[in-house]
C-alpha cells in the first residue's frame, strides 16, 4: 500500500510540539519506512506544498498553522558493531534520543552519558549539534546518513563534513530544507574516561561509572527542567551566547560572579540563563507564557499560551538582556510559520537596532 494514503489531514499538533501549542497541520503523516520518503516529497511537490519534518518536537515555536505536509520521523532501529578500539553504534533517526542514550550505557557502551535527557530523536541531534555538560554530538559523531532533495538519493557526510559548530552544522545552514536525516552513526571509545569537569559533575569521584554519570545528569536536569508533559516548553529556549574577551573583561568588572567559559576562536561563552535570572526575570509572564520560576532559560506555557504570548515574552528577554549586558540573546528554538521555518529575526526585530 502506498505511503501517501496514510496522509491524514487537518491535524492538531499540540501533541506533537513540547510547548503544547494549538496549531494543525494540513496535511500529515508518519515516517516508518526510509523507501517512502521520495514517495512523500514528491507527493507535496505535485501539490505545491511546504514540507517539514519533525521528530519529537521538543524544539519547535509553530506560529501558526502549517499550509503543507508534515511528516513525523517514526524511523526505528540500532545497529552495533565494534572492534579493539571502539563501539560503532547506527541509530534510525527516530529514535527517542533519551532512551537511546539509557540503552547506550545499560549495554555497557559508555560516552553519550553527558547527554541524558535532552529532548527529541535521534535524527535531531546532529541538526543542533546538541551538548551538554561539556560534551557535544560533534565529540561522538561519526557520519550522518540523509536523504537529499538535491540528489533524490540517500547520502552520508562524515562528521567533519557535517560543519558542527556550537549549536550549528550544515543541516542548518547549506542543507537546510535539502535532506530527511535517516540514521546517525556513533563512535564511542572503548578507553572510556569520564566527563566530569562541568557544572555540578566536578563533585563525582575519579573513577566513576557511566552509570553513576547519567544518573547525575539526569538529577541535575530534572531539578533544573520542568517535565514538558506538565508544563508545556521545549528546554533551553535561548542559547548560551558567545562575547569578545573585551567584552568580557568589561563585563566582569561590573559582574565578577559572572559564570564564563572557554569558547572556540578566543571567545568566552556566558550563560543566558544567568543573564536573564541576575535582571530578576524569573516568574515573569506574558498572557499564558512565562520564564520558569526556577530555570531562567526555559519559557513555559503556563495558562493556555499562544504562540503571540512566547514571542511578546521572548522580545521582552532580549530587550531587557540587551539593555542591560550588551549582549544579544539568540533563540536555539525553531521558529515555524505556516510555510516553514524562519529566521527568528524576522518576527523578533533585533534589539540592538532599535537602538
Amino acid at each position: 500500500m502506498s505511503v501517501v494514503s496514510s496522509i491524514q489531514s487537518d491535524v492538531d499538533l499540540s501533541s506533537y510540539n513540547t510547548f503544547a501549542l494549538a496549531a494543525k497541520a494540513k496535511h500529515f503523516v508518519e515516517l516508518k519506512h526510509a523507501e517512502d520518503i521520495n514517495e512523500l516529497i514528491a507527493w507535496a511537490g505535485s501539490k505545491q506544498l511546504p514540507w517539514m519534518v519533525i521528530g519529537g518536537g521538543s524544539n519547535l515555536l509553530l506560529l501558526e498553522d502549517f499550509s503543507g505536509l508534515v511528516i513525523v520521523n517514526k524511523l526505528r532501529g540500532i545497529e552495533v558493531s565494534e572492534d579493539a578500539d571502539c563501539y560503532t553504534i547506527k541509530a534510525a533517526a527516530g529514535e527517542d534520543w533519551h532512551q537511546f542514550v539509557q540503552w547506550t550505557v545499560k549495554q555497557g557502551m559508555p560516552g553519550l552519558e553527558n547527554l541524558a535527557l535532552i529532548p527529541g530523536t535521534v535524527g535531531a541531534s546532529p541538526v543542533q549539534n546538541i551538548g551538554a555538560y561539556g560534551i557535544e554530538l560533534a565529540d561522538v559523531c561519526s557520519e550522518v546518513e540523509f536523504y537529499s532533495l538535491l540528489t533524490n538519493s540517500m547520502q552520508t557526510l562524515s562528521s567533519k563534513q557535517c560543519k558542527f559548530a556550537y549549536r550549528d552544522s550544515i543541516f542548518k545552514a547549506q542543507l537546510k530544507d535539502q535532506v530527511i536525516i535517516s540514521k546517525v552513526t556513533f563512535k564511542l571509545s572503548k578507553s572510556w574516561l569520564a566527563k566530569r569537569d562541568y557544572g555540578g559533575l566536578q563533585l563525582l569521584a575519579e573513577g566513576v561509572s557511566a552509570q553513576t554519570v547519567f544518573e547525575e545528569v539526569c538529577r541535575m536536569r530534572i531539578s533544573k527542567l520542568p517535565d514538558p508533559k506538565i508544563l508545556g516548553n521545549a528546554g533551553s529556549f535561548f542559547k548560551n551566547p558567545l562575547v569578545s574577551q573585551e567584552h568580557l573583561s568589561s563585563l566582569l568588572t561590573r559582574y565578577p560572579e559572572m559564570p564564563n567559559y572557554p569558547a572556540s576562536n578566543g571567545q568566552a561563552k556566558l550563560a543566558a540563563g544567568w543573564l536573564i535570572d541576575k535582571l530578576g526575570l524569573k516568574g515573569y509572564s506574558i498572557g499564558g507564557a512565562a520564564v520558569h520560576q526556577d530555570q531562567a532559560l526555559v519559557l513555559v506555557n503556563k495558562a493556555n499560551a499562544k504562540a503571540s504570548d512566547l514571542l511578546a515574552l521572548c522580545r521582552h528577554i532580549r530587550q531587557q538582556v540587551w539593555q542591560s549586558f550588551n549582549v544579544l540573546l539568540q533563540p536555539e528554538v525553531r521558529f515555524i510559520t505556516h510555510s516553514g521555518e524562519i529566521e527568528p529575526s524576522t518576527v523578533l526585530g533585533r534589539p540592538d537596532a532599535a537602538e
